[in-house]
């Protein structure tokens, strides 16, 4: 179990203007990521994702604002927080004449791996390691890039779009590593597009948009923002006037005068104890639109809740 600390990844104000470039690609960025934390940092493309993770590798500097990993400042300590990491680029760039096996080998002279760790996750992925990497399809590539980012232990994982190419099954096995990180104490900061993918391995989210953080959120606090859909038959006559007042109906649809559809977010009561003063012969009851409450912050009119 790695030793608990605080703020195991930090931001503040973290700010990059390329040069030439009109507007900031990120803009007094402050966020942090814990020991046993999957944060999943999501956005359009475009956002702010990829510099914020090449930020926090050194490969470029922030125009203002310091970073820190482990407690080191990412810019004056680069070489002692590279030990600690494993990181998954989003290109997905490798030496194309390499085989895998080849490639890990060379990786594994700058952060020794457990060996037997290394054979368990290529069993595990389904990894083709006896070929030159250039001959490998994007979702076999993505693969040894697992491999290479999970096989030293690293108390810290940056993982730029790090399920891109697999295919479903090989995405569970994916998630089940993030799980097994998360259990002995790493602290994992993952850009993603993928909604179901966050939803299923990560504890909170940070949202993006035009290189500013718009909002913070665990699943939980989505879960209960985001939408319960409930079909409704009554008796008689819907109570359409009653319904249209309560606060949580988000969106009301008269199927027909006794039949109505409503989105309805928040507390349930106020509905419950409207339905209680009328026969409702069905009620059917949808999942949650976790995707919805996640796009309502992409969108350029989105609120933003920091």
């Amino acid at each position: 179990m790695i030793e608990a600390m605080d703020h195991v990844i930090e931001c503040r104000r973290l700010s990059k203007k390329y040069h030439g470039a009109g507007s900031f690609a990120l803009h007094n960025l402050s966020l942090h990521v814990d020991a046993g934390e999957v944060y999943g940092f999501l956005g359009p493309n475009g956002a702010g994702k990829s510099t914020t993770i090449r930020t926090l590798m050194n490969f470029i500097q922030p125009t203002s604002g310091s970073a820190s990993i482990l407690g080191l400042d990412v810019a004056k300590e680069a070489m002692g927080i590279k030990r600690e990491i494993g990181y998954l680029a989003g290109d997905g760039a490798v030496y194309p004449k390499m085989t895998g096996s080849q490639y890990l080998e060379y990786l594994g002279e700058l952060q020794p791996p457990a060996k037997a760790y290394r054979q368990e996750l290529a069993k595990r992925l389904q990894a083709s390691l006896h070929k030159p990497l250039g001959s490998l399809s994007r979702g076999n590539r993505q693969k040894v890039s697992i491999i290479q980012a999970f096989m030293h232990q690293p108390k810290v994982l940056i993982l730029d779009e790090p399920s891109s190419g697999l295919d479903p099954l090989m995405q569970e096995v994916f998630y089940e590593l993030i799980g097994e990180a998360k259990a002995r104490g790493a602290a994992v900061f993952m850009s993603s597009h993928i909604l179901g993918e966050v939803q299923k391995v990560c504890s909170r989210v940070g949202i993006i948009r035009d290189g500013r953080l718009i909002a913070e959120r665990t699943i939980a606090d989505m879960a209960k923002e985001a939408a319960q859909t409930f079909d409704l038959m009554f008796k008689e006559n819907a109570p359409l006037d009653a319904l249209r007042q309560l606060a949580s109906v988000q969106k009301l649809v008269v199927n027909d005068p006794r039949s109505v559809t409503l989105h309805v977010s928040g507390e349930l009561s106020p509905l419950f104890s409207l339905l209680a003063k009328h026969t409702v012969t069905k009620i059917d009851t949808r999942a949650l639109d976790l995707e919805e409450a996640f796009l309502h912050y992409y969108q350029q009119g989105g609120s933003e809740h920091v």
